[in-house]
Order: C-alpha cells, then sequence, then structure tokens
C-alpha cells in the first residue's frame, strides 16, 4: 500500500473561483481533496453550476460534497484508498458540462461522477458516463429520464412524479384549494416535468388547473402573464421554476395585487430567494429533500459540522451533495472491487442508507425512493409545514 497523501480540490480549465470565493467569505475549513503525488487514490469526479444562473445550486452542492469526503478521508477512507476530488464549473451550460465530463473520464481518469443539480445538463452529461462505462450520481436532478439513458446513471433524490404529486396533495388538502394556476418555464425539462405530473394529480383528485402559462429563460417581465391568471381567480398558483425567476415573479405578482398562495419545488431552495423576492415570498409553499428544522441526529450532526466547515447553514442542495458523495462511498465499500462495474452494482443494491434527506432506497430504475418534505417561505426563513412519504 502506498503511503497516503492529504489531498486538495483539483482546478480545471474552468473551474470554480466563485465557489472558493464563497468558501473564503464563510472561513471554509474544509480539507485538502488533492492526489499529489499519490496514485493510490480513488479519483471522484464533479461537474457543477459554480457560476452562471444557477450558481448558488453547484456552489452549495460541492460544498456538501467536500464534507462527505473529508469525512470519509478522516474516517480511513475505502479499501486503503482515500478520496480525491476533481471539480469542474460547467457555468450552468450544458455544453461545457459535455466538454468537463469528456475531460474527466478521459484526462483526470474518474472513478465515477457526481452531478449535475440541473436535469437538463444532467441528461447531456449522462450518455458521456454511460458510453464510458463510469458510475454518475445525480445529487438533485428530479427529471424522470435522467437515468432512463443507462444503467450507469443513479440519483438519490425524488423524481419530479412525487415532487409534482406532493405540491398537488399539499394544495388540496393543506391549502384547500380547488382552482390553481400553472407558470412554468417551457424551456426546462424541469420545470415542464413537474408541471405534467402536478396537473395529472390535481385533476386526479377533482382540482382544476384554470389556466397553464408559461415564460422564457431569459425573461424578466412576467406581469402579462400574471395579469391572465389574476384574471381566472385561481385559489393558489404552481411556479415549478428556479429561485432565479421565482422571486421576480413573486414580487410582480404582489404588485398586481395577486395576494393567493405561490407554491414550486426545491429549484426554490436558494439563500438567493430572499434576497430577489424578498417579503413578497410569504405565504409561499414549496417541496424539498430536507428541513434544518429536522430535530433527528443525523440532520443535527450534518448542521452542526457543515457550518464548523463552511460558516453557514446549509440548504438542500448541500444536504443532497453530501448524501451522493456518502451514497457513494458507501457503495464504493461494498463492492466487490473498485472496478466500474462492481461499484455500478453495489449503488443499485442501495437499500435504506441512512442519510441526511431521508433512508435512501435506490429502485430498479436506478432513482430513489425516499419522502419529500413542504417548507413555508416566512420572511425568507424556510419554515418546516409536512412531511410527505411515498
Amino acid at each position: 500500500m502506498k503511503k497516503r497523501s492529504v489531498v486538495r480540490v483539483f482546478v480545471g480549465i474552468a473551474l470554480i473561483s466563485v465557489a472558493f470565493t464563497g468558501c473564503t467569505k464563510t472561513k471554509s475549513k474544509v480539507c485538502d481533496l488533492s492526489a499529489g503525488s499519490d496514485t493510490n487514490v480513488i479519483r471522484v469526479g464533479e461537474v457543477g453550476s459554480m457560476t452562471g444562473s444557477e450558481a448558488t445550486f453547484g456552489v452549495s452542492t460541492h460544498e456538501g460534497i467536500q464534507l462527505a469526503l473529508c469525512q470519509a478521508n478522516a474516517a480511513g477512507g475505502v479499501k486503503g484508498k482515500k478520496f480525491v476530488l476533481y471539480s469542474l464549473d460547467d457555468q450552468s451550460k450544458q455544453d461545457e458540462a459535455a466538454a468537463a465530463m469528456t475531460k474527466l473520464i478521459t484526462q483526470s481518469k474518474v472513478d465515477a461522477i457526481l452531478g449535475e443539480v440541473a436535469s437538463g445538463i444532467s441528461k447531456v452529461m449522462a450518455p458521456i458516463a454511460q458510453a464510458n462505462k463510469v458510475p454518475m450520481i445525480t445529487p438533485s436532478s428530479t427529471n424522470p429520464d435522467v437515468t432512463k439513458i443507462g444503467d450507469y446513471i443513479f440519483r438519490v433524490c425524488f423524481i419530479d412524479p412525487f415532487q409534482g404529486y406532493v405540491m398537488a396533495k399539499f394544495a388540496k388538502e393543506n391549502l384547500k384549494a380547488k382552482k390553481v394556476a400553472i407558470l412554468q418555464d417551457h424551456g426546462s425539462d424541469y420545470s415542464v416535468g413537474l408541471a405534467k405530473f402536478f396537473i395529472e394529480t390535481f385533476t386526479k383528485d377533482g382540482g382544476e388547473i384554470v389556466l397553464n402559462q408559461s415564460y422564457n429563460k431569459n425573461d424578466v417581465d412576467f406581469k402579462s402573464q400574471l395579469t391572465a391568471i389574476r384574471a381566472k381567480a385561481p385559489d393558489a398558483i404552481y411556479i415549478p421554476g428556479y429561485y432565479t425567476h421565482v422571486g421576480l415573479i413573486a414580487r410582480q405578482a404582489r404588485e398586481l395585487g395577486v395576494t393567493i398562495p405561490l407554491m414550486g419545488g426545491d429549484g426554490w431552495d436558494s439563500p438567493e430567494l430572499k434576497s430577489i423576492g424578498g417579503a413578497a415570498l410569504n405565504n409561499s409553499y414549496f417541496s424539498n429533500h430536507y428541513s434544518a428544522e429536522d430535530k433527528s441526529p443525523a440532520v443535527q450532526t450534518f448542521l452542526k459540522e457543515y457550518k464548523e466547515t463552511f460558516g453557514k447553514t446549509p440548504d438542500g442542495l448541500a444536504a443532497m451533495g453530501y448524501d451522493a458523495a456518502r451514497v457513494l462511498a458507501d457503495a464504493m465499500n461494498r463492492a466487490k472491487s473498485l472496478s466500474n462495474t462492481d461499484v455500478r452494482d453495489a449503488i443499485a443494491a442501495t437499500v435504506k442508507f441512512e442519510g441526511v434527506t431521508g433512508k435512501i432506497t435506490i429502485d430498479k430504475e436506478r432513482n430513489a425512493v425516499k419522502p419529500a418534505v413542504v417548507l413555508r417561505v416566512d420572511n425568507g426563513e424556510f419554515k418546516y409545514q409536512s412531511t410527505i412519504h411515498p
């Protein structure tokens, strides 16, 4: 066995200056995750949106992954080897993600891939991982089609049919909504998928969709759609988009006198949501992977260690990055060997893994079977409302 080394994050051609700047501001105490001269290591690749339109998603996920791998290394690593992390920024762009995947697989020779958050980007990455038979785990891509790309592609999050079901049930049973309007990003696989599954469940339960409106990714003015929605007098509006749009939509809705509840999915989960939307987001609800208010020992330990490392409270994306890396480490520890095939088989055999975001079981479609929580936005704070199980 070769001597183990302490490691630092490898910085590639398009890498994460924003992530490291953010860590510096919060006095990051993250360990080193680079190989140095040691070749007796496990090489983990990460592709994330560290800059661009969904930057907070990538930075949070990256921090969760770092924490998990540092903890695994501190505990002795896996099979006599320690983890090395190669992280590349895709700038929230599909073509950059494809280039990053190719670089990690062909040049860095990674043993596994963690990423992406955005479903549309994961759908570009997955065929490259599958073609090269490199196991890939996405922490947070919820579109069902992602894992259908091949048997080396996994996720540790729930999928959009369940997330849409959760919010449709919440609208009907908790908000007592009978009529709902939809406002979706028609260019986003994530947004379109969530809207579809929300509509299916809500109408099946007797609810009515009074209007289904859409917007483009680069839009900043949503008053035309909101005016049309207001005229239909719904009981709530479902907005399955990302925080960048949701904050603006909420502000413009309130300016138009729309006071009904707004609802959404895990794409709302960002510290920037408050900065963009402010008080306009009060009386809003969204489905998510975990709540920082959860008093379980697993969550409270994670909160403590994350705060000690990064100086802030972890959001759901950080928790998902943490669980994705831990599921990978657990599978590698159980695998017969660290060959790609054996690691893939071990990930597929994951049952009731004790994650921060719930007990994770990987089903035959390589999706995670796990609960979801609903959070309420209250003066910028995300307050726990309920847990809904599959």
